[in-house]
């Protein structure tokens, strides 16, 4: 029906030519048909123009329709009928632009007209279909609500529905849904509607009749069954648009049709009900529907039907049973049983499809008509059964848990995982009722959990069932259905495997059950492990300690939302105040515990909880809603009751913790403190006791840090004041406390007030000069985390602030630094976004410049923290919600740009490290990091190492980073600016470039080490070889050609390579991530990283097929210390180190950088592996050959696992030999036992010192395969060698494998 769809209707009021607009349409079209149109067309145009007609569409209406009146008569006559079809295909196309007054005026002729050219025996399809488009259009604009006026118009047209010809009958189905939908929306057409769906019902019946009525000819049942099939293909499009009355009878007459089992007439009728219930306005009788589903779930047989059939039916069932819950609830769930009954067949079917289809359906089922009434009718059941000794027959819900149950059987045992899915749906809907009708089911898991594993692949899928069913249960009802034996002799016979599962799913669970179930299951684990470690059994009371950490394991999943707070948190705290002084192992578990109880009510009460999360369970989502503001303010109130008891017992462990426990002991403190004060109290003596708490705790904690200064400060005048040599240990353990008591008064900042925050800065002034660098680290860090939270505490003492970090500058010690660049950070933020603290912005270019000369730092912590602090600057001054412009943005790029004229190399390559930082994350930033380029390429003009290393970085961030059309407007500067540094000869090192190669199949791009020629090669690709060439000088077109001739070869290389490599190295390149790392930008361009950039470079974008094979030898050692150095590098940054030694000398005083330069140098002396070093043998003797031959080294057999771990490795130095020995492996020959062959028997001999003999076979990597075909091919190949040992029995391993061999090759030469 090509012809036909590229007709498509004109706007109604379009004020062009008709006649041009039809020829737009048809005349590059080489259809026969379409070149009458635009014959005819033309035709009627000239005759208009001759007779001064305009070119309106009532002229071409009125000129077509006097031409076919005068085309039926002379057609009549025997006259072509090709012109028929092209003035109707106009007529069509002309009626949609004519006034629907004038329609209805002309509604009598024009179907006349229509009736006279349908009953034409000449009439070719196109005009057939064009024809019924006109009337399609008639009888929704002429219809006036009078059936008798279009009755005679709409019976015509409605015989074209069981057409023979396909086009015609389509075009026919089309138009009735759209006059029927035109019928249904209009109110004024409303009153067709019931006829004309009565006609569409009679012809069905009709149809049926002929098909197979008693008094109809055996020769027209053919015909009448064809029909049938017809009229079911119009009403897959019309269901949901027929009146409620004569769609309930149509409906009827498919049950009677499904009975016959006919594959056509099922899918028909299949996808005819699935459009009736997508529909959301069908008006069906949910009887009737009822009966129809009802009449498919019964009819499934998975062992019969197709897998179309069944995944068609499935998603049926689904739609189906949902439309009908919606028009009539207690219809649908008596029939549930059923049709779960039924979803269960297509679900142990061996069909893929079909068994995904039956799995969403049961899901939608479960969760869109099982409701809580249904489930509580099942419970109420299950409980007066328990009561009562009269037993009722099982309730619907019963029945439907007992259909899941079923469905974890050894029938479905091939589609465990996918029943799983269903069980958890069921789980989830069910929630705490499931304890009641799934008790079964969670049994039946809890066996799964014994099976092997060889027999039972869906052990993780298991785990997330029983997970769902701790999740909707509550631990309380599942360890009650499920216990964990913990009483048990033999720990095997219990279910411990359970402890992973309720740590990560129990939530909204009760308090009260872990302090009286779980505790007391605590207390008799540890009399167990106290009586077995008197009895000797160490290793079993350990076991059984570890129990009890597990058991105490689960007291932060406990606290997840828990629904007795208030109630039952009182008995808690005393627990906790005990285990904290009595078991430190479990501290870490109470401290998280207490900051979930605390952050979960206090999201809950400022409205922070966040539900938009996808991977929020259900189980989740029902805790979350059983709280509310007045539950949270009444669980902090409790809380902050407890508040007090505990504190002081943190503060008495905090004081004795080490460095490791010491953090979580400290966020804790903090939270605890802050709802101290901040929650509303019953009284006012209960509220000054609270405060009084954190204020004496944090009072007491100043006192004693003043009091181990003034004894540091006097140990320091008596250690100077006498020259000999003291013991510093006092002083060390000083040292310590004053670190961790200021760690600890930073813990109360929550909870501190202004006055008491004005307390902690005063002794932290003196601390941020202190001379040890650990105190004046902490200071920082403390001072840090007040900045960040108390902005108050900036507005009031900004001036302070400021001079403060200038004064302290010069004495700060490299450990402090990480934490002065956070305070220095809080000060620029808050003084660039308040407008009243413009006069003091110069202050703040000074702590810039700080920052920008911390990009150079040796320390890898201290360097990335000025990188990121950078880029929040940035981000704080671009954040239009917190007060930021573009602008701020810009000017804060401009501050950068002007440490390029610093005095000092150190400074301008510390200026173009930032710009280069900012261009990176700021897209916005890189057409304003071109106005830096012409000073980028004047310094690297310059003969220092230090500043060519930033620029060459900075440019390598541009080029990745910029469009194509803004790169071309500086494509010449760049391209001479690194011909020209390539070829100077006063570079210490080779002209090596960073680049970003951009993957065209990925969105992600990999930094790699290029060289300038590489460079200029993704240039090409970006901007194409002409522009690249424009500005390419005229003694460098050599490298073009060259670059051109690579690509083509690499182009060859790659169309040669199989799809299987292909995919290969597309895995291994996904598997990379793209993110901002400057020691791979800014690193080293001497000649040994210039040679390690080719290898990286061809390991990534090319094969090593391009290598030749002695290339590979010599690499191969190479390759293998360079990765050595990486990893080694990769800890200790040696090559920022360097660059740190090479420009600033080296601070001998500093033991942790004189260490780090050490271990550098002495790996820098370390000569790589050659060919010449001598050869030790395995007892570490000096082996000396004699004269100049070499003999080949024997490597120890463990070399065999350095190879086979570097196999993948292309510079492998034994690839050959590798090679063969996965070819011999491959083919079954690994060990031969030749060593044992004896020379005058047929068997082995037994030698000295030495194994008995052996030879093995390897197992074949196939028994892993999760296709069985590989697994049966492989154990048969086992068998196999099982089978021949009697046969081979007294024969040497050596000649039994060899006359195998030779038999291998005779075959193989018989074939060939």
């Amino acid at each position: 029906m090509e012809g036909i769809e590229m007709e498509l209707p004109f706007p109604e009021n379009s004020s062009d030519d008709f006649c041009n607009t039809v020829l737009s349409q048809f005349c590059d079209s080489n259809n026969e048909h379409h070149v009458h149109i635009c014959s005819a067309i033309g035709t009627m145009s000239q005759e208009l123009r001759e007779q001064s007609f305009p070119p309106t569409p009532i002229a071409y209406f009125g000129a077509t329709c006097s031409s076919l009146q005068t085309l039926y008569t002379a057609a009549l006559e025997g006259s072509p009928s090709h012109l028929i079809d092209a003035l109707s295909t106009i007529l069509s196309l002309v009626i949609p632009r004519i006034n629907q007054a004038m329609l209805r005026k002309k509604y009598e002729y024009l179907s006349d007209v229509m009736i006279q050219l349908l009953g034409l025996k000449t009439i070719g399809i196109e005009g057939i279909a064009s024809c019924l488009k006109c009337v399609v259009h008639l009888l929704i604009v002429g219809a006036k609500g009078n059936w008798s006026d279009v009755a005679q118009l709409y019976g015509l047209f409605i015989g074209y529905i069981t057409d023979d010809r396909q086009k015609v009958r389509k075009m026919s189905h089309n138009c009735l849904r759209d006059l029927l939908q035109n019928f249904q929306s209009s109110s004024a057409t409303a009153p067709l509607l019931a006829p004309a769906s009565e006609a569409i019902t009679n012809l069905f019946e009709r149809s049926l009749l002929l098909a197979g009525g008693t008094t109809v000819n055996a020769s027209e049942r053919p015909k009448g069954a064809q029909e049938v099939l017809h009229v079911l293909d119009a009403l897959k499009l019309c269901l949901p648009f027929m009146s409620s009355k004569y769609l309930n009878i149509t409906l009827k007459y498919f049950k009677s049709l499904l009975e016959l089992h006919q594959p056509l007439v099922n899918r028909r009728i299949t996808d005819g009900l699935n459009a009736l219930c997508i529909h959301p306005t069908a008006e069906v009788s949910p009887e009737v529907l009822l009966d129809l589903l009802s009449s498919f779930a019964t009819s499934v047989s998975a062992n019969e039907s197709s897998a179309d059939t069944l995944t068609f039916t499935a998603r049926l069932l689904s739609i189906g049973m949902r439309k009908v819950y919606s028009i009539n609830r207690q219809l649908c769930v008596v029939k549930l049983p059923v049709v779960f009954n039924s979803l269960s067949d297509v679900l142990g079917s061996e069909h893929e499809e079909a068994i995904r289809a039956a799995v969403e359906a049961l899901k939608s089922l479960i969760h869109e008509c099982i409701d809580e009434s249904l489930i509580k009718q099942g419970v109420d059941n299950i409980i007066s059964s328990n009561t009562d000794m009269k037993k009722s027959g099982p309730t619907i819900i019963e029945k439907i848990c007992a259909t899941i149950e079923s469905l974890l059987t050894y029938h479905y045992a091939a589609v465990w995982d996918m029943s799983f899915q269903v069980v958890v749906a069921m789980f989830d809907n069910l929630g705490c009722y499931s304890s009641h009708l799934l008790k079964g089911t969670l049994q039946s898991l809890a066996d799964m959990e014994k099976l092997p594993d060889e027999d039972f692949p869906f052990r993780r899928q298991l785990h997330g069932c029983v997970g769902s069913a701790v999740g909707a249960m509550g631990p309380e009802s599942f360890l009650t259905l499920l216990p964990l034996k913990l009483d048990a002799q033999d720990l095997s016979e219990s279910n411990i495997w359970l402890f992973p599962i309720l740590k990560q799913n129990i939530v909204g669970a009760h308090l009260s059950f872990f302090t009286n179930s779980i505790l007391s299951m605590v207390a008799a684990m540890k009399q167990r492990s106290a009586m077995l470690e008197r009895e000797g059994k160490i290793y079993s009371a350990r076991t059984i300690d570890g129990i009890v950490y597990s058991l105490w394991s689960l007291l932060p999943s406990f606290c997840n939302y828990p629904v007795d707070t208030a109630e039952s948190f009182k008995g808690l705290e005393k627990v906790f105040r005990k285990a904290l002084h009595e078991e430190p192992d479990v501290c870490g578990i109470i401290c998280s515990s207490l900051q979930i109880l605390i952050q979960q009510n206090d999201s809950i009460l400022k409205g922070k909880v966040d539900l938009s999360d996808t991977e929020t369970s259900i189980s989740r989502e029902r805790a979350i809603a059983r709280y509310n503001q007045q539950v949270a303010d009444n669980n902090l109130n409790t809380l902050s009751l407890s508040a007090q008891k505990l504190l002081p017992v943190l503060y008495d462990v905090f004081l004795k913790s080490s460095k490791d426990t010491g953090g979580f002991l400290q966020r804790t403190i903090g939270v605890l403190a802050s709802i101290a004060d901040k929650v509303r109290e019953k009284s006012l003596d209960q509220s000054k006791g609270k405060r009084r708490v954190v204020r004496v705790l944090f009072t007491k904690t100043m006192q004693r840090l003043l009091e181990v200064t003034q004894e540091v400060g006097e140990a320091g005048m008596d250690k100077k004041s006498h020259s000999m040599q003291i013991d510093d240990s006092s002083s060390k353990s000083s040292l310590s406390e004053r670190a961790q008591l200021f760690d600890l008064a930073v813990s109360f900042l929550p909870g501190l007030n202004a006055q008491e925050i004005g307390v902690l800065f005063g002794a932290l002034k003196p601390a941020l000069k202190d001379e040890e660098g650990l105190i004046q680290k902490k200071a920082y860090k403390v001072l840090s985390m007040i900045l960040q939270d108390c902005d108050e505490f900036i507005s009031t003492k900004t001036e302070e602030l400021l001079n403060l970090m200038i004064e302290a500058l010069p004495a700060c010690h490299f450990p402090a630094k990480r934490h002065r660049l956070d305070c220095l950070y809080f000060l620029i933020v808050h003084v660039t976004k308040d407008e009243s603290e413009q006069r003091r912005r110069d202050s703040i270019t000074s702590f810039m410049t700080e920052i920008l000369l911390a990009l150079k730092e040796a320390n890898k912590k201290t360097r990335n923290r000025a990188y990121e602090i950078l880029v929040k600057i940035g981000h704080a001054c671009a954040d239009e919600d917190k007060g930021g412009r573009k602008e701020n943005l810009h000017q804060f790029f401009n501050m950068i740009a002007g440490g390029l004229a610093g005095e000092t190399p150190h400074m301008i390559s510390a200026a173009v490290k930032g710009l280069a930082r900012l261009a990176y994350e700021f897209s916005d930033l890189v057409s304003a990091a071109y106005s830096v380029l012409p000073s980028t390429f004047l310094l690297l003009k310059r003969e220092n190492k230090e500043i060519i290393k930033a620029n060459l970085g900075l440019l390598k961030v541009l080029v990745t980073k910029s469009t194509a059309d803004g790169l071309q407007a500086h494509l010449k500067n760049m391209v001479e600016a690194l011909l020209v540094w390539q070829n100077s000869t006063k570079n210490h090192f080779k002209a090596k470039v960073f680049a970003f190669l951009l993957d065209p199949k990925l969105l992600w791009f990999e930094l790699v080490l290029v060289p300038v020629k590489l460079l200029i090669e993704m240039l090409i690709k970006k901007c194409g070889l002409d522009a690249v060439k424009e500005v390419m000088p005229e003694e460098h077109m050599k490298l073009l050609t060259n670059i051109r001739k690579i690509k083509e070869r690499r182009d060859r290389s790659l169309a040669s390579n199989s799809e299987e490599s292909k995919s290969r190295m597309t895995k291994a390149t996904t598997s990379r991530l793209s993110r901002w790392n400057h020691t791979k930008i800014f690193s080293e361009f001497d000649d040994g990283e210039s040679e390690n950039s080719d290898a990286e470079y061809m390991d990534t974008k090319t094969t090593a097929g391009r290598r030749s094979k002695a290339t590979l030898v010599s690499d191969s050692k190479a390759s293998l210390l360079r990765s050595k150095k990486t990893r080694k590098a990769a800890k200790s940054l040696q090559e920022d180190l360097f660059d740190q030694l090479d420009d600033e000398p080296l601070d001998l005083l500093d033991q942790k950088k004189t260490r780090s330069a050490l271990r550098a140098s002495g790996n820098l002396k370390r000569k790589p592996e050659s060919e010449d070093e001598a050869e030790i043998d395995s007892e570490g003797r000096l082996i000396i050959h004699e004269g100049d031959k070499k003999q080949k080294r024997v490597k120890p057999a463990t070399d065999d696992l350095d190879v086979r771990s570097k196999a993948g490795s292309h510079f492998s130095e034994n690839s050959r030999n590798t090679q063969k020995r996965r070819k011999t492996s491959d083919s079954g020959w690994a060990y031969t036992g030749t060593e044992y062959a004896s020379k005058k028997a047929g068997g082995d001999v037994k030698k000295k010192d030495k194994l008995e003999p052996y030879a093995y076979w390897p197992l074949d990597r196939k028994m892993m395969s999760r296709r069985p075909e590989h697994r049966a091919a492989a154990r048969k190949g086992m068998s196999s060698i099982v089978k021949l040992t009697k046969k081979l029995e007294g024969k040497s391993a050596s000649s039994v494998l060899s006359a195998k061999r030779s038999k291998t090759k005779k075959k193989t030469r018989s074939q060939k």
